[in-house]
């Protein structure tokens, strides 16, 4: 992949783990390497890792509710105690959080480390190991302090995906589901027909899904890495996803459950347009039930969710830009949607019209 640093290869292949450290040689990654897991992902994988650096794991905790600058100073703390320089670097093994906090260590630490990201949930292997934004939340809202910068190296392992419960695996289908709405209807038509074996782990369509979706962000990203106009096409659904993980402390859903809702609150908005015929309106969220039950909104309060988008980093010179679909595999970028817009598309997706109420987990 082509960035303003330089080019990085992303490795999809079964086992590729196995061949890490060759592969990190061949990208000139310095040889003393610092992992970065999580505990339980380092439970079911360390292994497979141990012969990759001689120095003690990082091990952070896992969550959208620790992905904030405390746990990137853990990270600092123990490459301080380990006397780390700049001729190291970090490999992130684990899901989205533990590759965007390990990465904006990285990017910061020193002024920059290398960095490699071995993603071990789909939505880390479709999604945000690609295309190099790395940061962490703050209380105010999602991804608000953060970073572009590249990785070195993206090894993909599919079958690091096979101790993965199936609602980790769903959520990231969901992000597979956002690149076939935007980019690709026939990935989205194989989505819809190979759907059981998906969930089956089928490598024979898992491997191409995989790629497919990397390669979409790749082509993405290469044309506009810093997100001035193109790259907002991948945040389709991420609008109202992203108001309701804040809104929820992090704890009611995972990433991509947010997303899945708001495409269906963006795909609503762009019938009520007239951008988007209904018909593929009711495709997609059909295939969004199809693959199983979401958490529940009917307690959440759609002023809430208006006003947590209204912190969200999409907003540019006080508007906020969403991402509405014109047809499956096709979107536009509007700035011009009104509170009243976006407020009756949360209502018609489930969320309280009337007062707030107590909301957490």
């Amino acid at each position: 992949m082509r960035t303003a640093f330089g080019r990085y290869t992303i490795h999809i292949a079964p086992d590729a783990t196995l061949a890490l450290p060759a592969v990190l040689d061949a990208a000139g990654v310095p040889e003393r390497r610092f992992i970065v897991s999580s505990p339980a992902v380092w439970r079911l994988h360390g292994d497979r890792f141990r012969k990759l650096t001689g120095d003690e794991p990082i091990l952070i905790p896992d969550g959208e509710r620790y992905k904030h600058l405390g746990t990137v100073g853990r990270i600092y703390d123990a490459l301080i105690r380990a006397a780390a320089d700049r001729a190291a670097a970090i490999v992130a093994v684990g899901g989205g959080v533990v590759g965007d906090v390990a990465g904006f260590a990285a990017a910061t630490f020193l002024r920059g480390l290398p960095l490699v990201q071995v993603p071990t949930t789909l939505l880390a292997q479709v999604d945000s190991s690609v295309g190099g934004k790395v940061g962490v939340n703050h209380v105010m809202g999602k991804n608000l302090i953060g970073a572009f910068y590249p990785p070195s190296a993206v090894v993909i392992d599919p079958g690091l995906l096979a101790t993965l419960p199936r609602r980790e695996f769903r959520a990231g289908l969901y992000e597979v589901v956002k690149y076939g709405a935007i980019a690709s209807r026939p990935l989205f038509d194989r989505l819809v027909s190979d759907l059981p074996r998906l969930f089956a782990h089928d490598a024979a369509v898992l491997m191409p899904m995989i790629a497919e979706s990397c390669r979409i962000k790749a082509e993405i990203v290469e044309q506009d890495e810093r997100e001035t106009g193109l790259r907002r096409t991948l945040n389709f659904g991420h609008t109202a996803g992203h108001a309701l993980e804040s809104l929820t402390r992090y704890r009611r859903f995972r990433h991509g459950e947010a997303v899945a809702y708001g495409m269906l609150v963006a795909a609503d908005l762009a019938v009520a347009r007239g951008l988007l015929r209904a018909a593929e309106r009711d495709r997609l969220a059909a295939l969004i039930m199809q693959m199983g039950p979401l958490p529940q909104v009917g307690d959440l309060s759609a002023a809430d969710v208006l006003e947590a988008a209204s912190r969200d980093k999409k907003v540019i010179a006080g508007q906020l830009h969403v991402v509405l679909p014109t047809a499956i595999g096709a979107t536009v970028i509007v700035n011009d949607v009104t509170e009243e817009e976006l407020r009756d598309s949360l209502v018609h997706i489930g969320l309280r019209a009337g007062p707030a109420e107590e909301h957490g987990d």
